[in-house]
């Protein structure tokens, strides 16, 4: 597998990007003076760790890739690294390897990508499945602190065209939200699709989800994109539900009635809270739709992958007449 250099994409990142420059400039003419310049490796972290997202590493799969006929197989996953704790990584990335490898997938959608000195999931699970690879740092700084996570996308197709869009607004320089689109070259034309991590807080997520939507329509020029990743909102959430209305959610358009949970939580009295933080949505074209034709969610069967479940979803388009 070949990896190319790494891209430096335009995040718009809005606040964020003030704040790190702001503060920068004060910060380091502080660090500067004769009795603090013990604190300048700490300075080099704290710059490190606020600085916005942008750099997007590539790594090209095998090529001359013959297209499969039949439906295009969508996983979307939030990996959860854990850290620093990392519990059972090795053991949970050969998991979801397996999972992913059982049910044939042609794209997968990834959040919370941890990246170490000692293992790169993004990396080892491209090698691993014999992969396409574009993957973007939201957090940390592998460099710096020696750890990093973010959204990838693996495809068994050439993945091309990147577009990344910084989805949080700075009030917290720490922790960034990104989404991360990419045409990938699919049999059935060029499918823009896009990995995406929300926030937790829920006013900052209601507007992380409709700077989405508004996004997602200008890259894709109204034309179909496949929207995975980790949104952090119920189903009941009204943005949630907006977003249902303007995009096919491909769990519901076959399983309008089951039980959706894809994360559960221990909450303080030993309450167990099941929510559904997941999707996989589709925006329609106007010239051709695709049909969802199964949406699952699933575990890795030889064990724990994640705190939460993969989401699952076989497309077929149907040219409209």
């Amino acid at each position: 597998m070949d990896t190319l250099p790494d891209q430096l994409l335009e995040a718009r990142p809005d606040a964020g990007r003030a704040w790190h420059h702001v503060a920068a400039r004060p910060a380091g003419a502080l660090m500067a003076l004769p009795g603090l310049k013990w604190l300048q490796p700490v300075s080099r972290c704290i710059g490190a760790v606020t600085r916005e997202a942008g750099r997007v590493t590539v790594v090209s799969g095998p090529h001359g890739v013959t297209p499969r006929a039949g439906p295009l197989t969508v996983v979307s996953a939030n990996l959860w690294h854990d850290w620093p704790r990392q519990q059972r990584w090795p053991e949970r990335l050969e998991a979801f390897a397996e999972l992913v490898a059982s049910e044939d997938a042609d794209v997968i959608l990834l959040q919370e990508v941890a990246r170490t000195s000692t293992l790169k999931a993004d990396v080892w699970l491209a090698e691993r499945l014999g992969m396409s690879l574009v993957y973007a740092r939201a957090n940390g700084d592998l460099d710096a602190v020696g750890f990093e996570e973010g959204v990838a996308i693996l495809s068994r197709y050439s993945i091309g065209d990147l577009q990344l869009r910084q989805l949080s607004q700075g009030r917290n320089p720490f922790v960034r939200r990104v989404a991360l689109g990419g045409h990938v070259d699919t049999p059935y034309g060029n499918l823009l699709v896009v990995s995406v991590h929300l926030g937790l807080v829920r006013r900052h997520n209601a507007g992380q989800i409709r700077r989405l939507r508004t996004w997602v329509r200008d890259v894709s020029q109204g034309e179909m994109a496949v929207i995975g990743g980790d949104f952090n909102a119920s189903e009941d959430r009204r943005e949630i539900e907006h977003t249902s209305r303007t995009w096919t959610d491909t769990f519901r358009a076959t399983r309008p009635h089951d039980e959706a949970a894809t994360h559960t939580k221990s909450r303080p009295g030993r309450r167990i809270l099941h929510r559904r933080l997941d999707y996989i949505f589709v925006q329609q074209s106007p010239t051709v739709r695709w049909n969802v034709l199964e949406s699952l969610h699933l575990d890795a069967p030889s064990g724990p992958h994640s705190d939460h479940r993969a989401v699952l979803t076989r497309l077929l388009p149907v040219v409209i007449t």
